[in-house]
């Protein structure tokens, strides 16, 4: 009777089986070592299949024209160092070094360049057009829905880039704003520190003028002679103005109370009421209430009334 084939898994186990049996073995014999076991496989041979190599390429190969298939074998451009170039060698054309990255890729350039010399005479003996026309339509590379996202995001980004350049304006313009104000501020209160110093001049009757009242006026220029002169006039004269001379002389003078008592240049100078006498205690003394009668108290004065009754 003959035995079924066996399926597939019955295979693999057997073949596991096997193997398993076979490191058994190995391992009792001590053929085992502690380790990583690698199957060594023998060098592969080489087959040179002549037949199957020419089969391969006339499959491929095919009797077109040039036009359709555009290949050139040429040498490279010879390399030109100067108006006169000697001629190179085969040796020398050939000599090209590959791990040098410049003298590879100009190898590559003057190749290709001795490729379009040679073929572009060539294609226009054939009538073949090598220059793109003005109306020529290129399909994209990415489609439209690709594009329209791409532009949606360079609309996004440029969006975001106008409201940043709006928000750093608003800064700029909100510290010039603050720096503005701050100058406005310290312009009022120079002003009015000059104001007060005005107001106390002219309180102490060091100025007669009103100028600081009238606003902001421009004062006269420097270099005239009416701005000197006005200046000279305030430097030089001092004390109160007529009218106010002539208030203080009728209605006396009640408004300054602080600092009359104080000396000034004009009263350090008067020595007119001086009395060296008087000063130094060796003047007359006036008669007085020391030796002169006591007045009797009322009980007293009383008392004498009785008597005398």
């Amino acid at each position: 009777m003959d035995t079924p084939p066996l399926s597939g898994s019955d295979s693999d186990s057997d073949d596991s089986l096997v193997t398993d049996r076979e490191l058994q073995d190995a391992f009792s014999r001590g053929l085992l070592k502690p380790g990583l076991n690698v199957v060594l496989e023998g060098p592969k041979k080489a087959v040179n299949n002549v037949n199957g190599l020419k089969q391969c390429l006339a499959e491929f190969k095919r009797d077109l024209e040039w036009v359709e298939r555009l290949d050139v074998t040429l040498d490279p451009v010879p390399q030109i160092n100067g108006p006169q170039s000697p001629p190179q060698d085969k040796d020398q054309k050939k000599a090209v070094d590959p791990e040098d990255d410049f003298q590879r890729e100009m190898s590559f350039y003057r190749q290709a360049q001795a490729a379009v010399l040679a073929v572009l005479p060539r294609l226009h003996q054939l009538k073949v057009p090598t220059k793109r026309p003005t109306d020529y339509f290129a399909e994209m590379a990415k489609s439209d829905q690709q594009m329209q996202k791409i532009r949606q995001k360079l609309q996004v980004k440029q969006v975001a880039m106008e409201k940043s350049e709006k928000a750093k304006q608003l800064r700029a313009l909100r510290k010039y704003g603050k720096k503005v104000q701050t100058e406005v501020l310290q312009k009022r209160q120079r002003e009015k520190t000059h104001m007060m110093n005005a107001i106390k001049k002219y309180q102490k009757g060091f100025s007669d003028k009103l100028d600081f009242l009238d606003g902001d006026q421009k004062p006269l220029a420097r270099g005239s002679k009416e701005g000197v002169k006005g200046q000279k006039g305030q430097q030089t004269k001092k004390g109160p103005n007529a009218k106010r001379r002539y208030k203080n002389q009728k209605f006396g003078f009640g408004g300054k109370k602080k600092g009359s008592k104080w000396n000034t240049r004009e009263s350090y100078d008067d020595v007119s009421s001086f009395r060296a006498k008087t000063a130094h205690g060796k003047g007359l003394k006036r008669p007085g209430k020391k030796g002169a009668n006591k007045r009797p108290g009322k009980r007293t004065r009383e008392k004498m009334k009785n008597r005398a009754r």
